[in-house]
């Protein structure tokens, strides 16, 4: 028999009009070849197997014709119940006539009300001659959405949001997460079936918590709804040793009183293992912050750019003094 018909639009012999709508409007917008560059010979094959596949059941004449001969009737072996709709072969006896598929992105054009949703650019290389590369790029698809652009289009499903959390280290070297999500797919027919797949995240050094990473129509399909977005937020985990402060790092470093008085220095291991160690000339008083620049976290919109690392103090003052020392300290102050 050929192509199967039904079976490349994936519905049953008795499939209505609507069904047969349903499918082609699903299959095309999947196998377009301008949503597939990525392997557009293949796009190309398909999307023109499925365009002629919907020309065909579509219309009454063309479908009898299959349904009694199959593909090798519509290709000129058997004399048809009338000529309307094809075109007569050369050479093949006066009843003979052959199907013509049309241009598959005509099929397409008029599907979606008159007129290419690509515009005069539309289409794509080796069906036609036409040009390669729709103007609109995937958003002609986004917009239609399932329901095409004649006033049908689905209902799209909310957003589904989950938490990222980071550790401080991950959103200051940034790193690559993978996310295994499990959803739905839904085949022409409206049957549902569960996949797996694998969500790779790049998280950028100096993202903040509240960042959002979209994943278009990840969420699980159902017919006449548009897949819900996924939605990852980023979250930071609590670190041991310093806290954020937009684009600061900020760590309280412990010093005895003496210290503090006397100076003291300082040793900080960053966050990318680096040891900082910095002296601290001035009085310690309460309230003083020791800032070094540009040792903070990394400016996303910035490169090469950081914020600053400001070290509080925490000073321990001694829980009693001896006589000897009260009156040492006396000295010291009175500058005698």
């Amino acid at each position: 028999m050929g192509v199967d018909y039904y079976d490349v639009l994936k519905v049953p012999k008795t499939a209505t009009d609507d069904d047969l709508k349903k499918a082609y409007r699903k299959l095309a917008m999947k196998w377009h070849p301008d949503k597939n560059p990525n392997n557009k010979k293949e796009a190309e094959a398909k999307f023109k197997q499925i365009s002629e596949a919907y020309e065909v059941l579509s219309d009454s004449q063309k479908r009898t014709i299959y349904d009694q001969y199959g593909e090798e009737g519509l290709k000129g072996q058997v004399p048809p119940p009338g000529a309307g709709g094809f075109n007569f072969a050369n050479g093949d006896g006066p009843n003979a006539f052959r199907f013509n598929p049309r241009n598959a992105e005509d099929i397409f054009a008029e599907f979606f009300g008159g007129s290419s949703p690509f515009g005069s650019m539309g289409g794509f290389g080796g069906m036609g001659g036409r040009a390669s590369r729709s103007p609109f790029g995937d958003s002609m698809f986004r917009s239609f959405g399932e329901g095409g652009p004649s006033g049908t289009t689905s209902r799209k499903a909310p957003p589904v949001e989950s938490k990222l959390p980071c550790s401080l280290e991950e959103l200051y070297t940034g790193s690559s997460r993978k996310m295994k999500i499990s959803r739905n797919i839904a085949d022409a027919s409206g049957k549902t079936l569960p996949i797996e797949e694998i969500l790779t995240i790049d998280v950028k050094p100096g993202w903040k918590k509240g960042t959002k990473i979209t994943f278009p129509e990840k969420g699980h399909e159902q017919p006449n709804v548009i897949p819900a977005d996924l939605v990852f937020v980023i979250d930071e985990k609590p670190h041991d040793v310093f806290k954020r402060d937009g684009n600061d790092l900020v760590v309280t470093h412990k010093v005895p009183l003496v210290d503090a008085l006397t100076g003291t220095t300082v040793s900080v291991t960053t966050l990318d293992g680096r040891t900082l160690t910095i002296p601290i000339n001035e009085v310690i008083s309460p309230g003083y912050e020791k800032v070094v620049p540009k040792e903070g976290m990394p400016i996303p919109k910035e490169p090469g750019k950081k914020g600053n690392l400001r070290i509080k103090f925490d000073i321990k003052f001694p829980n009693r003094l001896t006589t000897e020392q009260k009156a040492g300290v006396k000295r010291l102050f009175s500058g005698s």
